[in-house]
Formats: structure tokens, sequence, C-alpha cells
């Protein structure tokens, strides 16, 4: 594991696009109602994290937990020895089409597992770090193969559904990929009908199934980039809201906090050594 690090530490200190993200806290954060909007890895590399409302799926260093979407996801990001890393790789629904092209079968079932979670193997360890080592040099197109080599071993290894994964991903998820295509600007009805295909009466049928409303999803499309950029950025919080749709930073820091349990600067304030120090980007 600790390979994987000293690589992660050696390719962010350069200046390229990362298609994976590093998460760390030196202080734990509690966070309510986290939306995954993609099917994501998640590689815990120093500390632990807790999912859910009773934190009934643990994650520890060393081990790993697959996600497919959700629109809400209590978490703790515990520290041990003072730090707390992790390691994320999101994945696109045309990722999964490499599993139709090798014709890999998997029996289609109504009951299709939310999530995986296990230690991280000798062979899913050194595929991440050599997706991690190629990053510097390799174009977009080996970037999407090293990603679906992950997913080709992870089903190798016995994970059977992972080619099901994406199948999940809910109607207001794709709208919040839309939104962030959009850089987070309002779209109108009519755009969103005509960009997925469907009626406006369909849209709202299928958005009350899945107890949301449009309204909702913009917020937590908005927030959830805002976290994201929390999480990874040292831009001014100012910045972030701005990034994030919100013309007013107050605005955006009262509905951070009416969402996630915490404002802008108390998540800040996790990734500080010292809490009297200043932010500095990991």
């Amino acid at each position: 594991m600790q390979a994987l690090i000293n690589s992660i530490n050696s390719i962010t200190s350069k200046d390229v696009d990362l298609p994976f993200s590093v998460y760390c806290a030196f202080h734990e954060q509690r966070l309510l109602d986290v939306p995954i909007t993609k099917p994501t890895l998640i590689i815990v590399m120093n500390g632990s994290k807790l999912l859910g409302k009773q934190g009934n799926i643990r994650c520890n260093a060393g081990e790993f937990v697959f996600l497919s979407d959700s629109p809400k996801l209590d978490m703790r990001n515990i520290p041990n020895d003072d730090i707390y890393q992790a390691l994320l790789i999101e994945f696109d629904a045309n990722d999964f089409s490499i599993f139709e092209r090798l014709q890999i079968e998997t029996e289609q079932q109504n009951i299709i597992p939310k999530h995986y979670s296990a230690s991280v193997s000798e062979e899913l360890l050194a595929c991440i770090t050599q997706f991690v080592d190629s990053v510097p040099w390799a174009n977009g197109d080996i970037i999407k193969h090293r990603k679906q080599e992950i997913l080709l071993l992870l089903h190798a290894l016995g994970f059977e559904h992972i080619p099901l994964m994406a199948h999940n991903v809910s109607l207001s998820n794709q709208i919040f990929g839309m939104l962030k295509n959009n850089d987070f600007q309002a779209l109108r009805l009519d755009q969103l009908c005509g960009l997925l295909a469907i009626s406006e009466s369909t849209l709202r049928r299928k958005l009350q199934a899945e107890d949301m409303t449009l309204q909702q999803i913009k917020d937590k499309a908005r927030l959830g980039h805002g976290l994201h950029l929390l999480q990874t950025t040292s831009k001014p919080i100012g910045d972030v809201a701005s990034l994030s749709g919100y013309t007013s930073q107050s605005r955006f820091t009262q509905k951070f906090k009416n969402h996630f349990g915490m404002t802008p600067s108390e998540l800040r304030s996790t990734k500080l050594k010292d809490m009297g120090e200043n932010l500095t980007a990991f």
C-alpha cells in the first residue's frame, strides 16, 4: 500500500489532470446525505471509512468499497495515526461496455448489490498502482482502458455483479451529470427532456418514483460538487461557491450546512494538522 501512496504523492505534485481523487483529513469528518452519482471505487489507504446511518459498512486501511450510485449516504472518515487517506475512482457507464464487448455475461437479477467491500488483494493493488503510474504519459483512451482493466479484474476476483453496477444509475443522477457538464447552471425542463429523450410527464413521473424533484437534484448537484472541491483543492470558499453555481458565499454556506451537517469552514478545518494553522493543499 505504501508504494501506491508514494505513486499518488508523486503524481499529485505534478501539473496534470487526474482521473482519480484523493481525500485526506487529519480530524474526523462526519458528513450527511453525501450523493454518490457514479459507480465509485474507494481504496482506504490510512484510517477508516464508515458508511450508512448506523455505520454498518466499515472500510479500514488496506480495504476497498465499490459503490453503485446512491442519492444520499451518510459517512464518517476517521483518521488513524493522525491521518485519513482514500483514493476514489469514478466510473462512467461506458466504462462498463467492456463486459459486453468481451461477451462477459452476468445473469440479470432483480436485486443488484449496492456495494462490494473486501480487502485489497495483491492483484488489485498492482492494477491500481499501474493505473496511477500511467497518468503522466497516458492519453484519454489509455486511461479509459486502464479503468476498464480494474473493472475486469474485480469481476475476475469474484465480484460477479460488477458488470451490472452501471445499470443502477438513477434518472436523478443522469440529470446530475448533465448539470455538471453545464457547469452547474440551470437547464430548462424542455432542455432536460430533449437530452433524456423523454416527455415532461414521463420525467416528472420517474422523478416522483425516486422521491426527488428537479430543485432537489440541482441543490444536490451543486452542493456535491462543492463538497468535492473542498475535499480536493485549497480554493477559497467563495471561489468554491461560485464554481458550484452560487452567486452568494453565505447562501452556499447555509445550504451546505443544512445538507451535510457541517459548514465549509468546519470541513476545511478537518484538513489541518493543527486546528490553528493555515490550510495548505494536499
